[in-house]
């Protein structure tokens, strides 16, 4: 078993952070709404050899405040201490490392695929079934939305890549924790 509490040198923090576990850590930061806190928050995390997955930022229900979801790979011990050195930011008010089974995670991607007449109608009923959303029907292309978890939404690129997928864009989870109380 991992001693969490144990300090790391820079230097073995920094070779700890290049080593891909598996396991996703989805981490809620809230901070103050106010220029360049992204930059420092996203910055402690480069400096330390993280490569952060997603990353999305909104308002909250408090216009002072905004709330930062990032993903990314990494030991337990390491974002431990990560999560350490975020709290000493002045602009950074709190931070949860959301544990998978007791959060709702979601992201939005816009799928662009090339169509002809009959691949029209199955990019439209696969839209249907994975309760997508098409934005836009051109004559060669169709744009689908879809909403939900990580993983539906990499079923639905493997299913439509075949038919030609000219462009994807993803928004990066956005994620909170169940029950009453605040993430």
């Amino acid at each position: 078993m991992v001693d969490t509490n144990e300090l790391l040198s820079l230097d073995e923090l920094e070779a700890a952070g290049n080593i891909r576990t598996g396991r996703k850590h989805v981490l809620s930061i809230l901070v103050e709404n106010k220029p360049g806190v992204l930059t420092r928050v996203s910055g402690l995390f480069t400096r330390r050899g993280f490569n952060i997955d997603t990353l999305s930022v909104g308002p909250t229900d408090d216009e002072r405040v905004s709330r930062i979801t990032l993903t990314l790979d990494g030991a337990l011990h390491p974002i431990d201490q990560v999560v350490k050195q975020l709290h000493k930011l002045v602009n950074v008010l709190k931070i949860k490392d959301l544990e998978p089974t007791e959060t709702v995670a979601r992201e939005l991607a816009l799928f662009k695929v090339s169509v002809d007449g009959p691949t029209r109608s199955e990019i439209r009923e696969l839209a249907e079934v994975f309760r997508g959303k098409v934005v836009d029907i051109g004559k060669r292309s169709i744009i689908v939305e879809i909403t939900g978890e990580r993983s539906k939404i990499e079923a639905f690129e493997r299913l439509v890549r075949p038919y030609g997928l000219v462009e994807m864009i993803r928004t990066g989870e956005v994620a909170i924790s169940r029950g009453r109380d605040e993430t």
